[in-house]
């Protein structure tokens, strides 16, 4: 056994003697509402800033827009690499109260389950990488390079004042990057599909309901034409580049293989998929409506351009001769990826296996998330928090707690082996 090793499994057996302190912090975060909207992170913030201060971890804030704050805090040192951990504080609302079979802010745990809104999404994975860092400082471990917590707002409405906020003022750099957020236990997402939000406005001529279709023109009855010609850009072939098929066939592989109620989603990953959000048009039942706005989530996968589709939209639009207009909001990326044999991934990947004793690979994920903003600044990253899946977003959100302990040890034993890395 090298001393690396060695090192990792003293720190493993760490985290094991410390586990209780870990639950504890993660029921706590979940305890304190950080709902977004409206994204008021001031509790929130201040509890984990009181917790870093336990051991001398030093920090600094920044109010990006009001009450949502971001923290940034470093240990080790700048002679060698960076690391960074990235966690958000925001939580999706709550919804129908009456729908929870517990308290959605209790932090329970009960029978081997961490219960609560952010449970998995992402509060158990925040709570690890604050965790691990703060145990790595109270245990006095030498890093050879700097290992920083980015602690963030503003992830769950896309909005701009969490990572992207940081990263413009050059506030956070790193050489590799960590996201906290849920995956599956033994597959980081390496990769994501592009976003690419619109609002659908179509125009119409009022008139008598009487009338209608001899009369005026029907908005709704255009956008129902534009929706059926939007909805084929899932038909389009997408020559996916030779360099992420790699990916893609090993994505379609977890699908097949892990997460098996998924294999018959393995098309998403090549096509541009659809979802007509909302519709909201007309004024009363007996008059002609002059106006519908349609609200179209698509995902794109590697291989098109969010020009491209933009072109292709309106050529098909413009074909029906209706009066219409575009305007994107929202999510806004193009697919990308950190290649797997990227020393961050690698990092991860093999400590996952050391930890775990079972095989463990990167994958692609069908949604967007932060990791497309470090990508852009050319900080090669990839995701990986506990999660039970099937609860993200929705009621009864929960996390096994092994899982929450699982993820703190490879974050610890990863966070050595890449700062160690020449």
């Amino acid at each position: 056994m090298n001393d690396l090793q060695a090192l990792k499994e003293q720190l493993i057996d760490a985290v094991e003697q410390h586990q209780d302190e870990l639950i504890e912090f993660c029921s706590r975060l979940i305890q304190i509402p950080s709902v977004n909207p409206p994204g008021d992170t001031t509790e929130i913030t201040a509890f984990i800033e009181n917790y870093l201060s336990e051991v001398g971890i030093t920090y600094e804030k920044y109010e990006a827009a009001d009450k949502m704050f971001n923290l940034v805090a470093s240990i080790g040192n700048d002679a060698g690499k960076e690391l960074v951990y990235c966690g958000h504080t925001d939580v999706v609302p709550v919804g129908d109260l009456a729908k929870w079979d517990f308290d959605p802010f209790s932090g329970e745990v009960k029978d081997g389950w961490m219960l609560g809104r952010g449970a998995s999404d992402m509060k158990a994975g925040l709570a690890g990488i604050i965790f691990a860092t703060k145990l790595l400082k109270k245990l006095n471990i030498e890093l050879p390079g700097k290992l920083t917590l980015a602690i963030v707002p503003d992830e769950e409405t896309g909005g701009e004042f969490g990572v992207p906020w940081l990263l413009e003022r050059k506030l956070v750099k790193g050489d590799g990057c960590l996201i906290a957020e849920p995956s599956s236990p033994l597959n980081p997402t390496i990769g994501q599909k592009g976003s690419y939000w619109f609002e659908l406005e179509v125009r119409g001529e009022p008139g008598h309901g009487s009338l209608s279709p001899l009369a005026g023109r029907n908005a709704i009855v255009d956008a129902i034409r534009a929706i059926q010609e939007i909805r084929t850009l899932w038909d389009m072939e997408i020559t996916i580049p030779e360099e992420v098929q790699p990916l893609i066939e090993v994505s379609k592989k977890y699908m097949r293989e892990v997460e098996k109620d998924r294999l018959k989603y393995q098309e998403v990953l090549e096509k541009i998929t659809v979802n007509i959000g909302t519709i909201e048009g007309g004024t009363k039942s007996n008059v002609i409506p002059d106006y519908c706005k349609v609200q179209v989530d698509c995902r794109l996968p590697f291989g098109v351009t969010q020009e491209e589709v933009t072109d292709i939209l309106k050529n098909k639009l413009d074909a029906l001769e209706i009066d219409y207009s575009i305007q994107r909001f929202g999510f806004k990326s193009v697919a990308n990826f950190t290649p797997a044999d990227n020393p961050v991934c690698q990092s991860i990947v093999e400590n996952i296996s050391f930890v775990t004793g079972q095989e463990a690979y990167g994958v692609m994920q069908w949604a967007s998330s932060d990791a497309r903003h470090f990508r852009q600044y050319d900080i090669p990253v990839l995701q990986y928090g506990p999660a039970y899946l099937p609860s993200i977003h929705g009621y009864n959100e929960k996390v096994r707690v092994e899982d929450i302990i699982r993820c703190a040890k490879v974050y610890i034993t990863a966070a050595i082996d890449f700062l160690y890395q020449k």
